[in-house]
């Protein structure tokens, strides 16, 4: 057994930066899209594809540079998605016309597909299974921590400064971030393997045509127009990268790993989380601003329960999955996170920020306790030489899961708020919450039925991802193991590890 690195606790920090700046980039652009657009004149088209042409490039390249990551150094890998992210950050900054932010943030995207799956490869390189769940806890926690504060910074940095200062900022984070990495952090890689570009561009097409078929939902439908061409490139691509990586005698990508039950059941089971989660946020920002009034920073801080008790939850699980194993938190958390939903679906116009309040304390605390867990298990099912494309694989699944979850949910309220809104009301004003309140111009009596109306569509919502939540919790009881399964065996020949 080789001696843990005494440098691992520092290298963790790095790893946190490195995928903390990613969070926080995503999550603070929410709140700086609407004077963004305005300072731009940006189009409603364009300001789609300015959140959206990120989502498709980091999908579409994850699987790839997992794989870069094990054959060139996976330190090496997450350096240059660093660099990339940083100066297109900087470049965004002086963008003057929605193309350019377009542009760079197609660059981001591409900077960010780099830098994700090696944060975990190498998280599970450095740390034994006897560490690696208080780990992957901390790493979990900063997360949690970027996804909640992130639209509070957001706020703060428009209301004194610019749109602009949401990307300057990204670049002093990720300074540190390659400054600690180059100093603390050993380079490991997986043994030579014969390169695979047949799976890297099967791979990437499939993702983001998958990816655009899931944007493209709310608006043309699963099979109208082009969404059916879109459809049917991403499941030929993937069922041909399937076919190939099956056949090919050195894949890019090991789909053998779902042969693991706890890495299949940990894998889907997070789909099916973030599917739930997918539009928790967008659905709840709102109610907060346009129900309850909640300026920006406001409604931020609302979130500070759920991660407050995230911290909590994933301390405590910790602690409790070396003697309970995962599968037990992976199943009390998620219980805990449907029961949250489920609070969620009470809430109407006369609630105020009670019940939200304790759903989202209890929500944090389930995913503290149940996220940690599964992705544990999950990852010690990986060989180490296979970490950085396994940890892609895992992640890609994830970013699917996710958009799906937005497009879904995003498109259940949309409806469900045109169908409860009354037929008198005006055209412009069933659109969404936004318009209604725009239309209604001091229309107390429209203003309080747009408020009940995106209550109702909201419970809806919600109500869908209670039961994603709790087909996660029955696909992971049926599949996981009971205990935590131990790390995979190395090869004869370990993997690469020098300073």
């Amino acid at each position: 057994m080789e001696p843990r690195d005494p440098r691992r606790w520092w290298i963790l920090i790095v790893l946190c930066l490195s995928s903390l700046v990613l969070v926080v980039d995503s999550m603070a652009l929410t709140v700086a899209v609407p004077s963004m657009a305005e300072d731009l004149g940006a189009s409603s088209q364009q300001t789609q594809w300015i959140l959206d042409s990120y989502i498709l490039v980091f999908a579409g390249l994850l699987l790839t540079s997992g794989s870069l990551g094990d054959r060139f150094g996976r330190r090496r890998v997450m350096i240059v998605g660093l660099l990339l992210f940083g100066a297109a950050s900087l470049a965004a900054s002086f963008c003057t016309a929605p193309g350019e932010v377009i542009a760079v943030r197609v660059a981001m995207g591409v900077g960010g597909a780099l830098v994700m799956p090696s944060t975990l490869s190498i998280l599970i390189t450095v740390f034994d299974e006897t560490e690696r769940g208080r780990a992957m806890a901390a790493w979990s926690s900063v997360s949690m921590l970027g996804l909640v504060g992130s639209p509070v910074l957001g706020g703060v940095l428009i209301d004194h400064f610019s749109w602009h200062s949401i990307f300057l900022i990204n670049v002093p984070v990720v300074a540190l971030a390659v400054l600690a990495a180059v100093v603390l952090m050993p380079e490991s890689k997986g043994p030579w393997q014969k390169p695979d570009p047949l799976g890297a561009v099967l791979s990437a097409v499939g993702m983001t045509a998958l990816v655009w078929w899931i944007i493209e939902l709310p608006a043309h439908g699963a099979f109208g127009g082009r969404s059916s061409i879109t459809l049917a490139v991403a499941v030929l691509a993937l069922v041909g990268f399937a076919v190939w990586e099956n056949v090919t005698p050195q894949p890019m990508v090991p789909l053998a790993l779902f042969r693991q039950r706890d890495f299949s059941g940990g894998s889907l089971s997070l789909a099916l989380v973030q599917i739930g989660n997918g539009g928790l946020l967008l659905v709840l920002t709102q109610y907060l601003q346009f129900v309850l009034g909640y300026s920006p920073i406001e409604a931020g801080l609302a979130f500070v329960p759920l991660a407050v008790a995230a911290l909590v939850g994933n301390g405590v699980g910790a602690g409790l999955a070396v003697r309970l194993g995962n599968r037990p938190l992976v199943l009390a958390g998620l219980l805990v996170m449907a029961v949250s939903f489920g609070l969620l679906t009470t809430v109407s116009v006369d609630s105020g920020f009670a019940v939200p309040a304790v759903a989202l304390g209890l929500l944090g605390l389930g995913a503290g306790l149940a996220m940690p867990a599964a992705i544990s298990a999950l990852m010690g099912t990986i060989p180490a030489e296979q970490a950085g494309v396994g940890s892609a694989l895992n992640d890609t699944i994830q970013q699917a899961g996710t958009a799906l979850g937005i497009a879904i949910l995003g498109s259940l309220l949309s409806s469900g708020f045109a169908n409860e809104m009354p037929a008198e009301a005006p055209e412009q004003a069933k659109r969404s919450i936004l318009d209604a309140m725009a239309v209604a111009d001091g229309d107390a009596g429209l203003v309080h039925v747009a408020r009940e109306a995106f209550t109702a569509s909201m419970s809806t919502t919600f109500t869908i991802s209670a039961i994603g939540v709790l087909a996660a919790a029955a696909l992971a009881a049926l599949i996981m193991r009971p205990k935590s399964k131990p790390a995979a065996e190395l090869p004869a020949e370990a993997p690469e590890l020098a300073a």
